[in-house]
């Protein structure tokens, strides 16, 4: 089978001035993964290498560039999870690991249960051989800057770059048929202190099934959550296409990446009225994503090798 990699930055009113920057982290993101799966490797091992650079790079809310909580630390969440045996490891509220990423992949590998949280999971990664950082490791200059905006003048949005997105996530396939998905998020700018989004959560922030594809969703947590916005976008290729309130000029006969990926959001924005966007294979590693936001940094292995990459 032929590898794939799709990636995401978060979909959100993504300024002007972030774009280069974006679009470059999204490039770089798949240049890590590819560079694992062309040369045969795993899709996990794609998706961690991928997350990886995302989270240490501040231009996006995950590990180094989270935004802070109401009491100015990170809190950062993230989520791997398996397609072949629907088996994900999650992690949430970690202060002192600078890649939340690695301590999902170790819960997935590693732990009889499939998330921990806080002191817990900052102790699991210690014995599963992970440093563990200071808190004040992971805050950038950035987002101490835009904490103190937030904090003098009642969390207005327009002080932060982002503010409610920024999440990353990508879904990979190997060369043998292995599907992976992964999200890690810094969760939303001043946030109450153990508040906990669709991120880490299986089926709303991440979902693979290797009978039907990968999501990794964005956006504003809490509505994602309302309707397992993840697991929604697998069941729409799982089965024959259920249009929900469709335009006049799309098709209902057969269900598509593209179309799994639209009716997903569609259907996320018409019931819950709030903003977000998603990236998915398929079981065959077609990519596809949609968005309702301005932007999405979002980027894609095509199939002839080059990557493509846009907000």
């Amino acid at each position: 089978m032929k590898p794939a990699l799709i990636v995401h930055g978060g979909a959100w009113d993504i300024p002007d001035e972030a774009v280069d920057a974006c679009k470059s982290g999204c490039h770089r993101a798949l240049s890590a993964g590819w560079s694992i799966l062309s040369s045969g490797g795993s899709a996990l091992d794609a998706i961690e290498a991928a997350i990886i650079v995302l989270e240490d790079d501040p231009v996006f809310d995950a590990g180094y560039g989270s935004h802070l909580t109401l009491d100015g630390h990170v809190e950062c969440d993230a989520i791997v999870m398996s397609g072949a045996t629907l088996r994900a490891g999650a992690a949430a509220t970690l202060q002192r690991i600078k890649n939340p990423i690695q301590v999902a992949r170790k819960i997935l590998e590693n732990c009889p249960h499939m998330m921990l949280v806080a002191e817990g999971a900052e102790r699991f990664a210690k014995d599963q051989g992970m440093p563990l950082c200071k808190p004040e490791e992971m805050v950038s200059e950035a987002e101490q800057e835009a904490w103190m905006k937030c904090k003098a003048d009642k969390h207005a949005a327009e002080h932060h770059r982002g503010h409610e997105q920024g999440t990353v996530g990508a879904v990979a396939i190997d060369a043998v048929g292995n599907l992976f998905a992964a999200t890690s998020t810094g969760g939303t700018c001043c946030k109450l202190p153990g508040r906990v989004g669709d991120s880490p959560l299986i089926g709303c922030g991440c979902y693979a099934d290797s009978e039907a594809g990968g999501v990794s969703c964005t956006g504003y947590g809490e509505a994602i959550m309302k309707v397992v916005l993840a697991k929604t976008a697998v069941d729409l290729l799982r089965q024959r296409a259920i249009c929900v309130d469709p335009p006049a000029a799309s098709s209902c006969d057969a269900s598509t990446a593209d179309f799994a990926a639209r009716q997903a959001v569609h259907l996320f924005a018409k019931r819950t009225r709030a903003t977000g966007g998603l990236i998915l294979l398929d079981r065959h590693g077609n990519p596809s994503f949609a968005f309702n936001t301005p932007r999405m940094a979002h980027g894609y292995v095509a199939p002839d090798g080059t990557f493509l990459t846009a907000v």
